[in-house]
């Protein structure tokens, strides 16, 4: 992660970003509104094994498994092919990242290990580690060049200590910044993507911004597509203020896309007709 100028509070330097507020404000208005809805007084607990389900749909999408949302649902062998697989491993995941949010900020290397291990679910010494000296990183999507291993361990570091020590920067903008910067990185041999997503999900979750998780941003980013995706993340890794900001903003517009999904489940719960 790159930002202009020293600050004690990176991640709030760049929550001062011009139309990062505006990002903010307008995330926090959708979360409130879908919040607000009377089924939710009811039957949250329904909405939020929905978003669960259609998040995790999202993210195998855009690590190449782009599964219509009933399949996931009646599928129950994810081991057939690579698609299967990948499809598997963005439901662990999913399901894993509600129990490490107690964790997240007191350990977040060990929280993103556990993610590689859930995700991965091998028995290869690669798994749960970041990469070493030689490993590669296999994640088609993001085809930008790879830091070395000695990089990724010291980048990792840095975010650890960022998430660590607090910031008063809004939710939104820690989520960007651990979801970008292991995209970045790449710190796994296998899985990258869906880990990034994955601890994205935590950040929003873990912050109070979407307690329940039921916003989920996984939706929005499978469904403004991979090439805006990728678009954004170059500016992420360009370190620029506006690089930086435009990444922020599609991580946004990702959390509100997700919050119309959960909305309409919301509507159909509310017709009786899911």
């Amino acid at each position: 992660m790159s930002t202009t100028g020293a600050s004690a509070d990176p991640l709030a330097a760049l929550g001062a970003l011009p139309g990062v507020a505006e990002s903010v404000e307008s995330v926090r208005k959708a979360v409130d509104r879908v919040y607000g809805h009377r089924v939710m007084r009811r039957r949250s607990n329904a909405v939020t094994s929905e978003a669960a389900l259609r998040g995790a749909r999202g993210s195998a999408a855009l690590s190449g498994a782009d599964w219509e949302l009933e399949e996931v649902r009646r599928r129950s062998d994810f081991g057939a092919d690579d698609e299967a697989r990948v499809v598997g491993a963005a439901l662990r995941l999913t399901a894993e990242a509600g129990q490490l949010l107690s964790i997240w900020r007191q350990s977040p290397l060990r929280v993103l290990a556990r993610l590689h291990l859930v995700a991965a679910a091998t028995g290869g010494d690669e798994v749960g580690r970041p990469r070493q000296a030689g490993e590669r990183a296999d994640e088609p999507l993001v085809e930008l060049p790879l830091p070395d291993a000695d990089e990724v361990a010291g980048r990792l570091e840095g975010l650890a200590q960022l998430i660590i020590a607090g910031s008063e920067a809004p939710a939104l903008v820690t989520a960007a910044v651990v979801h970008g910067e292991l995209l970045a990185l790449r710190p796994f041999t296998t899985c990258n993507g869906l880990v990034a997503r994955a601890a994205e999900r935590i950040v929003l979750i873990g912050s109070g911004l979407d307690p329940k998780a039921i916003c989920p941003a996984e939706v929005g980013h499978a469904e403004l597509g991979r090439a805006s995706y990728l678009a954004a993340l170059d500016g992420y890794v360009s370190g620029t203020p506006e690089g930086m900001a435009a990444w922020i903003a599609h991580c946004g517009r990702a959390v509100e896309l997700g919050v119309r999904e959960s909305t309409a489940v919301c509507e159909a719960l509310q017709r009786g007709a899911a």
